[in-house]
């Protein structure tokens, strides 16, 4: 007897110690919920496991699981035959430049007064008749000293300043000062990458004579990518530009505008006198566009500002090869500029419109449903 009673002695303590544990966890564990910073990030770890579409995955059997990465595997091959496709596309690219070339010559001998173009190229029938009699009319009221003005006019003048001047993006890079030199710009032609050299286009700028610079032409050459990445091969859309380089420009004495000269004062710490010296600093410039920053080959990572600039670059490279060369006239006359602006103007209204109808169909569905009806204040209704 005195054995079983020591044994429900045991049992009963046990039983009270283990009350006692749950008791203290369970205060404990109260404590924790009630602090704010514990709950929120519980919160937050409970947001992201279902927001996260990795975690629904993760509930998959592991048979599903296999199949997935399968199908991943599939994808990566996809990306290798696209870069395949664009590497096809830049050699399309590359012969059609050389059926381009010959108009873009004739055009250059059109702009710098190498040549006149016959009457047969110069008809141009204007999709306003109205503004063709205009022309008209005033042509036949003034007098013009043709061999006068023939001599005076050589081809189009400023024709690639005035393209500078018409697309914000490249006015915004050019300075007073640059001016001058721009409307020595006589040609802009995009050269291709050689079959079996990497991707790459060259943007050449050909000057006539000036008093700036002894170069004939100015050199930008954009390398490019067209490879999955290795560690990221989903990210692949097609060609990227992955870096550029310059050239030198011969500047001629006291002509850089890419540098200006700034007179500064320094006291000597132990004597106390004064002398003033002169140094040079960068100066903002469209010809800076020559002296790109370098990308880092030994993998360190720019600084934000580098890569701002960087991207910028290699935007207004890819403009100039997509558009300003291939529609110069256009960008000149401003028509190629109306359309874009007109292109957004549209896309605008599009989302105008369909916000609208999305709201149009939100009021159907009250007018339909009694129970949304009643529950709009007064003031909705009578709308």
């Amino acid at each position: 007897m005195a054995d079983n009673s020591k044994t429900e002695d045991t049992a009963s303590d046990s039983l009270e110690a283990a009350k006692n544990a749950t008791n203290k966890k369970e205060k404990l564990a109260d404590q924790v919920m009630q602090n704010p910073q514990v709950l929120a990030a519980l919160q937050e770890r409970l947001d992201n496991t279902t927001l996260t579409p990795s975690s629904y995955i993760e509930t998959f059997p592991k048979a599903v699981i296999r199949r997935i990465d399968a199908l991943k595997k599939l994808q990566v091959k996809c990306a290798h035959i696209e870069a395949k496709f664009y590497e096809e596309v830049h050699d399309l690219e590359r012969k059609y430049a050389a059926l381009y070339q010959p108009l873009f010559d004739k055009r250059r001998e059109f702009i710098n007064g190498e040549a006149e173009p016959t009457d047969a190229e110069a008809e141009w029938h204007s999709e306003n008749e109205e503004e063709e009699k205009l022309a008209g009319d005033l042509k036949n009221a003034v007098v013009i000293d043709e061999k006068a003005e023939e001599t005076n006019v050589k081809g189009i003048p400023d024709f690639w300043f005035t393209i500078f001047r018409n697309v914000d993006m490249l006015s915004e890079l050019v300075q007073e000062y640059d001016e001058p030199i721009l409307k020595h710009l006589q040609d802009i032609k995009v050269k291709f990458s050689e079959p079996g050299q990497p991707m790459s286009f060259s943007l050449e700028f050909h000057f006539g004579p000036n008093d700036y610079f002894s170069n004939s032409v100015l050199t930008k050459t954009y390398k490019m990518k067209s490879e999955p990445d290795k560690t990221d091969p989903f990210s692949f859309e097609g060609p990227e530009i992955v870096d550029c380089e310059g050239c030198t420009i011969d500047w001629k004495k006291g002509k850089n505008v890419t540098v200006k000269t700034i007179k500064k004062k320094q006291k000597h710490k132990g004597r106390g006198t004064v002398r003033t010296i002169t140094k040079q600093v960068p100066n903002d410039s469209f010809f800076n566009f020559f002296s790109p920053i370098k990308v880092s080959g030994d993998g360190e990572s720019l600084d934000e500002d580098s890569e701002f600039t960087l991207a910028a670059d290699f935007e207004i490279g890819h403009f100039f090869r997509e558009r300003i060369v291939p529609r110069a006239v256009l960008y000149f006359t401003g028509e190629a500029i109306e359309d874009d602006d007109n292109f957004e103007e549209d896309e605008e209204g599009e989302e105008e419109e369909l916000e609208g109808e999305e709201e149009g169909e939100e009021e159907e569905d009250a007018e339909s449903d009694p129970k949304k009806e009643s529950s709009q204040p007064a003031e909705c209704k009578q709308q």
